[in-house]
């Protein structure tokens, strides 16, 4: 990112949230299939280098830390919880090597990169020492409010916090988001100068407004466009409104770009799916993770999608469950199938109703259309798997591979029993129970010998009466 001088970013995320009453660190609830740190991550990601951004940490320090340690960020550790001021006492040494800094908040999931550019763009153009982002949101209670210098000042006067309000400042509607842009020598100059001397009894960053404007320093504020960006998550229902905001936003990206979504409002599409044109999604589908859908796809009600791929033309029915697998074009699935991971469904393939697979690669036009269970397995194109055929894959201690030719045919009520291997053409008869390898373009035919004892039915009856 282009500017006058070298930016870092800080993110506070070593609250513990009490308000949402659960014991998992706050920035570590979910929000659109993603922890909402993993969001704010991502946001600053755009904004500068991650090695650039340091997460602040101190409640549940190493869970927090573990969540995010692929991002490349660096971490800094607030072992007391001590308030926003402490935690960037603590990070001083991070931050020391930087001309300025933003300052974000681990539990605003919905802040976007264009918003912080803005922030940062606008702390230049102010030469402010302190820039503050700020918001108008419909109920102002419980945020810290923005006085201005005058009504159209881009210079801040004071942020009072709720609890010190006077009844005319009550009437303001302009917040503090806590969402700060610092240049870091007036910053550090006056950091040890904080203290708990408020009516929070914590160390607070917001404090910093009055300290800098004591030593001479401009200190302005920005506005956010929505307010719904700098709004965080203090209770589970806050935390649910936010994951249904991003969740509309996400399907209306997708119907933006030509994804058809009936009754979007009953859909959970994850913030990192995609969808490609012309493909019909139809109301109450799950569609998780990283799943990719491919175009003219048809994805029926009450199916659940997680981390999957979807070539072109898959037809998915009501009801399915498909996990960590891959389906070819032209593919047809369900319903009420399940895809248990490492499932590779070829071409043009079917996986019927009430049909398991898992570990399962099935070729080019393939069939498997009926209550069936297909694990460990390689079915060639072309075969035909009979209604109710068992893969016998696991025998108590380890699992063993079924292999089965192209063109074969396996009868109904079937059970191979791996390792096993059926080759090209082959046809097992219905009913057999296959222990040993079938060769190409045979029969095998494994089955009890048909009994017939007629007038047998009859005579019981018979008896049944005397008795």
């Amino acid at each position: 990112m282009e500017g006058k001088g070298k930016l870092a970013v800080v993110i506070m995320a070593a609250g513990k949230g009490t308000r949402l009453k659960s014991q998992r660190p706050k920035v570590l609830h979910e929000i659109g299939g993603k922890p909402l740190l993993v969001h704010v991550i991502a946001a600053a990601a755009k904004i500068v280098a991650p090695a650039e951004i340091y997460v602040v940490i101190g409640h549940q320090a190493e869970k927090v830390r573990g969540a995010v340690a692929d991002t490349g960020v660096g971490f800094v550790e607030q072992a007391e919880q001590l308030g926003t001021g402490h935690a960037i006492q603590c990070a001083r040494q991070a931050i020391e090597g930087y001309e300025n800094i933003l300052v974000l908040s681990g539990d605003v999931p919905l802040i976007r990169p264009e918003t912080m550019e803005q922030l940062w763009s606008y702390h230049q153009t102010e030469q402010a020492a302190m820039t503050i982002l700020t918001a108008t949101p419909d109920d102002p209670t419980g945020y810290g409010r923005i006085v201005r210098k005058s009504p159209n000042s881009p210079e801040v006067e004071a942020i009072v916090e709720q609890k010190a309000l006077t009844a005319e400042q009550q009437k303001i509607g302009e917040i503090n988001s806590g969402i700060y842009a610092f240049q870091t020598a007036p910053l550090l100059a006056h950091l040890g100068q904080l203290d708990a001397n408020n009516a929070n009894r914590e160390v607070i960053l917001t404090e910093m407004a009055c300290l800098l404007q004591a030593a001479g320093e401009r200190v302005a504020a920005i506005q956010a466009a929505e307010a719904i960006e700098v709004l965080g998550a203090n209770t589970i229902a806050e935390l649910v409104a936010l994951d249904a905001t991003l969740r509309l936003k996400t399907a209306n990206r997708l119907m933006a770009e030509g994804v058809t979504i009936f009754r979007p409002e009953t859909t959970v599409i994850d913030a990192e799916v995609e969808v490609a044109a012309d493909t019909v999604i139809e109301p109450f589908v799950q569609l998780l993770g990283r799943t990719q859908i491919g175009a003219n796809c048809l994805i029926r009600s009450y199916t659940v999608i997680e981390n999957c791929t979807l070539a072109d033309g898959v037809l998915v029915r009501q009801s399915c469950v498909l996990t960590e697998s891959s389906v070819g074009a032209g593919a047809k699935i369900g319903p009420f199938a399940h895809l248990r991971p490492a499932s590779e469904i070829g071409e043009d393939a079917h996986v019927g109703n009430f049909v398991e697979t898992k570990k399962a690669k099935l070729g080019k036009g393939a069939k498997a259309n009926h209550l069936s269970y297909i694990g460990d397995a390689e079915v060639g194109e072309r075969s035909n798997l009979g209604a109710g055929t068992i893969t016998c894959n696991y025998d108590g201690v380890n699992k063993h591979k079924t292999r089965i030719g192209a063109g074969a045919f396996i009868g109904s009520d079937s059970t191979l029993v791996a390792p096993v291997e059926v080759g090209d053409g082959a046809y097992v008869g219905a009913g057999s129970c296959i222990t040993k390898n079938v060769p190409a373009n045979s029969l095998a035919v494994s089955r009890a010998p048909v009994v017939v004892r007629e007038g047998w039915a009859t005579a019981r009856r018979a008896l049944q009466k005397k008795k």
